[in-house]
């Protein structure tokens, strides 16, 4: 059982659902350290500064940005104070949208949420009208004191949160597209779908592995004892008001449909 990061509640209309947060994935890759060949001891680093050759405390450690013609600009916790920062624990649900207009590249990392207490209802709830509806809702979310825009859509009888990136940090693509002048034939074309239907089938993840990985393992396990793997604290699950669900969706419903029309007559 993995350990939740993050504790808060999804708000849907004036339905609330208390969750926890976990990671959705685990990277698997095996990981060293710099050792000393001889005796095994690791290899440490210091922080020195490059100016005057003095090793730095972590306390007098600053954070700064350096433009491409070399300037340096040095910003002190003042300059941070003044941010705007996302606070509380709600996700807040701000549209629903058809799951395949959602361009794959905007996502991320993947979160399951899971529903604490009285808040199991209500999560069924959300997980079962995005499926008969076919949508994803588009969620605004505080993770590490910044507002981050997420997805949150039903897989497999769960409910996933994929973190987004905003639309200006994904890039043109355009550079790769080759020439217009580049042509193909009917013919080309029709060998190449052959090929691809030679080769189509259903996704199953469970035909692949990492065999590199799996190779890597019995190597490091050949020089190694075994080591107990140190048990983790599942934490207690939080209380939850319990609601009357269809009165407030009643509600919500009437209140979206008066910012309509007050929108409208504006």
């Amino acid at each position: 059982m993995p350990r939740s990061i993050w504790k808060g509640a999804v708000s849907f209309g004036l339905v609330t659902i208390p969750v926890k947060v976990y990671g959705a994935t685990e990277t698997k890759d095996i990981s060293f350290r710099q050792v000393h060949a001889e005796d095994g001891g690791r290899i440490r680093y210091k922080r020195v500064c490059e100016v005057c050759g003095e090793e730095v405390p972590y306390a007098q450690i600053a954070k700064g940005f350096e433009t491409s013609d070399g300037r340096m600009a040095i910003l002190t916790d003042e300059d941070f104070s003044g941010l705007p920062e996302a606070q509380g624990r709600t996700v807040d649900v701000v549209q629903f949208v058809p799951v395949d207009q959602i361009d794959p590249t905007y996502v991320e990392k993947t979160y399951v949420l899971e529903a604490e207490g009285p808040g199991i209802k209500p999560y069924v709830l959300l997980r079962e009208a995005l499926l008969e509806a076919g949508k994803a809702a588009v969620v605004k979310v505080a993770l590490r004191s910044r507002e981050t825009l997420a997805l949150i859509r039903p897989v497999d009888g769960v409910l996933l949160m994929h973190t987004m990136l905003w639309p200006d940090e994904l890039r043109d693509t355009g550079f790769a597209a080759p020439a217009d002048e580049v042509k193909v034939s009917d013919a080309e074309i029709g060998m190449a779908t052959m090929f691809i239907e030679q080769l189509s089938g259903d996704f199953d993840p469970s035909q692949f592995s990492d065999r590199y990985r799996e190779a890597l393992e019995q190597v490091v396990q050949a020089k190694l004892e075994g080591v107990a793997v140190p048990e983790e604290d599942s934490g207690t699950p939080r209380q939850a008001e319990v609601v009357d669900l269809v009165a407030a969706l009643r509600a919500s419903v009437e209140a979206a449909k008066k910012r309509r029309e007050e929108a409208a007559a504006s």
